[in-house]
């Protein structure tokens, strides 16, 4: 297409779909900010010209690579790893490695494609990109994850740098993960750098990082209730999710006077008409992660609840609900339940956890909904911050952080407004998240020329 040859927006997602086919959550990914970007750049030929949307869609790289590794019985076992970097325009590519069986090229191409806008949003130097493998740690002796993940990083170590690329955790990666990769990768390079995030404190870890992205969720909710003059107090809450963000965000919830009634897992989810309490919620901490049990199995601990097996929480009536389990698991039908229960607001700690025909509910409804690349930046804002200590050689106290996370997410909340405000009484959230993380990224590009 020659300079000044302005494509429309459904010939620029038909061009999406056959550059990326059988890769769905991308092209979803894609869709969900082109909607709002292409209205934004309608009267800025720049963007149209150097061809900004169409260079943030297509990764800098993708690395993909084998990992072999031993189990515990002695059999060689193959799986595929991948680093996909987005967008370094506005820093060094940061972002997730997650190892899961539905881990595939195009999972990891959107989580990419969403990071580099919600980078953007926090305010830190921080490009777009994501990891993993389509590795399973469930059911895994600590010495099998160990030799997976020393083999894993013995492949990424040369894509990977404090100035270049700074993974992090995600799902299947947690504390252990990172700690056998940081130790593999210090020593093939002799080098003590951060160049992961999420590191235990004894090494460079950082203080409320394991509760940055659940408690970010609900702070980016208490900002968009403050707009309508409320609050979490006597608020009910479905969470989805029991994991790291789950159990964090539920906690936030409680402590502002809010009500959680609901956590899930793969099995389906449980629902607790009393809330689940802060005792419950550290039950369920020690449950999920030192025992690796199942979310059901709460229901024989505490009296007056129920465990509903295979589905998600959305049919239970709410007033808030937080989506923090993983993508597309809020369909358009449990958007359309939420809102004839009379759900108010709606804030995704999950990475694109609603899918189009939900976001599409939420708008026309006009309720109060924030997209994950907004609610969840609270977790990567964090990982920013020990990036910066890192690289000072200091550990902040929890008290500055705590404040830090406060006042990004405050800030992530002002840039949404900023470009997401379509009457006196209505925000579209999604609008301005998309606006917002695209123009800071397009400009950067923009004055680097063609590159």
């Amino acid at each position: 297409m020659s300079k000044g040859d302005h494509v429309d927006l459904s010939r620029f997602i038909e061009g999406v779909k056959k550059r990326n086919l059988g890769q769905p959550e991308f092209v979803q990914a894609v869709q969900e900010v082109a909607e709002d970007i292409f209205d934004f750049i309608a009267d800025k030929p720049d963007y149209h010209d150097y061809q900004i949307l169409r260079r943030i869609a297509e990764p800098d790289r993708i690395i993909s690579f084998r990992v072999c590794w031993e189990d515990d019985n002695h059999n060689i076992r193959v799986q595929r790893g991948w680093r996909v970097q987005n967008n370094n325009s506005i820093g060094p590519y940061k972002g997730g490695i997650r190892f899961h069986p539905s881990v595939t090229e195009s999972v990891l191409k959107f989580l990419a494609f969403e990071q580099t806008f919600k980078n953007a949003l926090t305010g830190l130097p921080m490009g777009g990109g994501k990891g993993g493998a389509n590795f399973n740690p469930k059911g895994k002796s600590d010495h099998e994850v160990m030799r997976f993940c020393q083999s894993f990083m013995t492949e990424l170590y040369r894509h990977v740098g404090a100035d270049v690329d700074v993974p992090a955790g995600d799902i299947g990666v947690g504390g252990r993960e990172i700690g056998y990769m940081f130790g593999q990768y210090k020593r093939i390079t002799n080098q003590f750098t951060g160049v992961l995030t999420g590191k235990g404190l004894e090494y460079g870890g950082s203080l409320i990082r394991p509760e940055a992205t659940g408690y970010g969720a609900v702070y980016f909710l208490a900002n968009m209730l403050k707009t309508k003059g409320q609050d979490l107090k006597g608020k009910t809450a479905v969470i989805s999710g029991s994991g790291n963000v789950a159990t964090h965000a539920a906690e936030k919830v409680t402590q502002l006077g809010g009500k959680v009634l609901t956590l899930s897992d793969s099995g389906g989810f449980i629902h607790d008409p009393d809330g689940i309490s802060q005792e419950k919620i550290d039950w369920i901490k020690v449950h999920k992660t030192k025992r690796r049990g199942r979310i059901e199995d709460y229901v024989s601990e505490f009296k007056g609840a129920t465990f509903t097996a295979g589905k998600t929480p959305w049919g239970v009536p709410c007033d808030v609900a937080l989506p923090c389990a993983t993508q597309n698991e809020l369909l358009g039908d449990d958007a359309r339940t939420l809102v004839a229960n009379g759900c108010i607001a709606v804030a995704e700690g999950a990475n694109m956890p609603t899918d189009l025909d939900g976001v599409h509910v939420f708008k026309a409804a006009k309720i109060l909904y924030a997209p994950g690349k907004a609610s969840n930046a609270g977790g990567v804002a964090v990982s920013g911050l020990e990036m910066s200590q890192n690289s000072e050689r200091r550990s902040w106290k929890e008290a500055e952080l705590q404040q830090l996370l406060l006042d990004i997410m405050e800030g992530i909340h002002e840039r949404c407004l900023a470009y997401g405000r379509v009457s006196d009484d209505y925000v579209d959230y999604v609008k301005g998240a998309n606006v917002a993380g695209f123009k800071k990224v397009a400009d950067a590009m923009l004055a680097y020329g063609v590159v």
